[in-house]
């Protein structure tokens, strides 16, 4: 008899976790989600607004070397790409949320457009592994390439890259 409730209630919770929806994470050829971050002013920033533009969706920490590394070159980047149907969204996954980023900006001289993830919620709805990892979103709003680790996003191929892809329409 004890059996049998062990394996109905085994079969009920399997039923119960077998049909829920499972949320799907970022991938390339896939729509990317659809998250409403606040910047370091506390105004929102909700990335399906930016449909139309590249989007570079970057998760990166202050603590975090690699993600250091590469800062730099994203800050080049970011000014390459002025005027361009193109956006950046750094968001930090730091725990210590703002203050964290401000100072971090402040000791290293270079600024970011800057998000703030501290409960992880968007890091885990992309599915991140791991800081730094970036995500770019081509002008309709797919997943187009996923990076693992850091890069030398002023690279002129790089450059080049989101150039094309901002033409696409």
């Amino acid at each position: 008899m004890k059996g049998r409730i062990v394996v109905l209630m085994l079969l009920a919770l399997s039923l119960a976790f077998g049909c829920t929806k499972r949320q799907e994470v970022a991938a390339e050829g896939k729509p990317a989600p659809d998250f409403t971050l606040k910047d370091l002013s506390g105004n929102p920033v909700q990335l399906s607004s930016l449909k139309g533009k590249v989007v570079l969706v970057n998760f990166w920490a202050t603590w975090c070397p690699p993600c250091r590394e590469e800062i730099p070159s994203m800050a080049r980047m970011t000014q390459a790409m002025q005027g361009k149907p193109f956006q950046l969204l750094a968001i930090s996954v730091d725990e210590g949320g703002k203050k964290a980023v401000v100072d971090f900006f402040q000791k290293s001289g270079n600024v970011l457009p800057a998000l703030l993830d501290t409960d992880g919620a968007v890091s885990r709805l992309y599915g991140t592994t791991g800081v730094p990892e970036t995500f770019v979103v081509n002008p309709k709003g797919v997943v187009v390439k996923k990076v693992v680790g850091a890069m030398d996003w002023s690279d002129p191929q790089v450059l080049a890259a989101l150039d094309q892809l901002a033409k696409e329409k």
